[in-house]
């Protein structure tokens, strides 16, 4: 890809959410070498996200979004934010192509999830991530969140440690 047209718009084309699944299992398993029980993860996310999601079916303001990256009008990248409960929101599931790093779309759709948390009235913004993914750790530090916890666990057919992040949201 060159240096195209870059754009971040909501999550809710046909195929969107599709999209996000095979993205992550493909990138992750071509980068990392993990195996289908992340895809697998990712398809609960997106599947609870999709049937779960809190905008108008309580009548209230709308809680859960998501957005995708576009380069030259293909899909490159994701987020979602998810509510915990009132007060905490999820960011979940950043996600850039390789061939699209270099355009800021990682910090764009981080800074778009955490604006989207803050006028939504969350009061914090949490994350899991895994040591491994250190771009998108800077880009979550760069944002002001912190480290609150680490653990070593073994998932996805690997050896890792779980990074838990959070970001307090005040009110301006």
């Amino acid at each position: 890809m060159g240096e195209g047209q870059a754009v971040i718009r909501p999550i809710g084309a046909p195929g969107d959410l599709g999209w996000v699944v095979m993205a992550h299992g493909e990138q992750y398993a071509a980068e990392f070498g993990w195996d289908g029980s992340f895809e697998a993860l990712v398809a609960s996310i997106v599947a609870d996200f999709a049937t779960d999601r809190e905008p108008t079916h309580k009548g209230g303001p709308v809680r859960d979004a998501g957005w995708i990256a576009e380069l030259d009008g293909r899909r490159v990248g994701c987020v979602l934010c998810v509510g915990v409960d009132a007060q905490t929101a999820k960011l979940r599931l950043l996600l850039v192509a390789p061939a699209a790093r270099g355009h800021r779309l990682g910090t764009r759709l981080v800074d778009q999830c955490v604006e989207f948390a803050r006028d939504a009235g969350y009061r914090r913004m949490q994350l899991w991530t895994n040591h491994p993914l250190v771009a998108a750790r800077r880009i979550y530090l760069t944002a002001g969140f912190r480290l609150v916890q680490e653990e070593p666990h073994h998932s996805f057919g690997a050896e890792l440690i779980g990074q838990v992040y959070e970001l307090d949201l005040p009110r301006a």
